[in-house]
């Protein structure tokens, strides 16, 4: 009598191919998030003279409130989107790797709640660009060891302090053009979001 037996794919396999999956799919949402962006300066460049602009927050007027959501997809130039490209890919690539769940809370606070206190406390300008999602990427990888108290969160930030902390310098009022206060509203966004996250967990 023959005995047939079925191939089942080892432990070993099956983790390593969930490891691989997980890995590809957070690559899918950065790219598509560092995407979007680049679609919106060609769109702005080749389609609509670069008017899109005008679109950004425009502090305490009511024609500003729509540029909360749409101000990070918004740049100048591509020197400017290049600036935050990095941040997107170094910063937000770590807090995906972490947990696609936190980047997911981190995006959203950085976009809405960055972008709401930038809208009330902004120079009267338009403020346009990611910068404010990179610095909430930022604020959350500098806080999360704070409000975890885990030995791998409390590496995570003193890292991310003694590599990325010279980005702080982006909080001063040092360079004409330079939305500031959309920085510490995206940092202040990306505490915020590391603190109800550790408190959920």
């Amino acid at each position: 009598m023959a005995l047939v037996r079925s191939r089942r794919a080892s432990p070993s396999r099956t983790t390593r191919g969930g490891v691989v999956a997980g890995l590809r799919r957070r690559a899918t949402v950065l790219a598509a998030v560092l995407a979007a962006p680049w679609i919106a300066l060609a769109a702005n460049a080749t389609l609509f003279a670069g008017t899109l602009l005008r679109f950004g927050i425009v502090p305490r007027t009511m024609t500003g409130l729509p540029g909360i959501v749409v101000a990070p997809l918004l740049h100048a130039n591509a020197a400017h989107l290049l600036a935050n490209s990095y941040g997107i890919v170094v910063l937000g690539g770590l807090v995906l790797l972490r947990r696609e769940r936190d980047f997911v809370v981190v995006t959203l606070s950085g976009t809405l709640l960055g972008g709401f206190a930038t809208w009330l406390v902004g120079r009267p300008a338009v403020h346009v660009g990611a910068s404010g999602v990179v610095f909430a990427y930022l604020g959350y990888l500098l806080s999360t060891g704070l409000f975890e108290r885990r030995v791998g969160a409390i590496v995570l930030s003193l890292a991310a302090a003694v590599t990325w902390g010279g980005l702080l310098v982006g909080l001063l009022p040092l360079l004409p053009g330079v939305s500031w206060e959309g920085h510490i509203a995206g940092l202040a966004a990306g505490v915020l979001a590391a603190r109800a996250l550790a408190r959920r967990r």
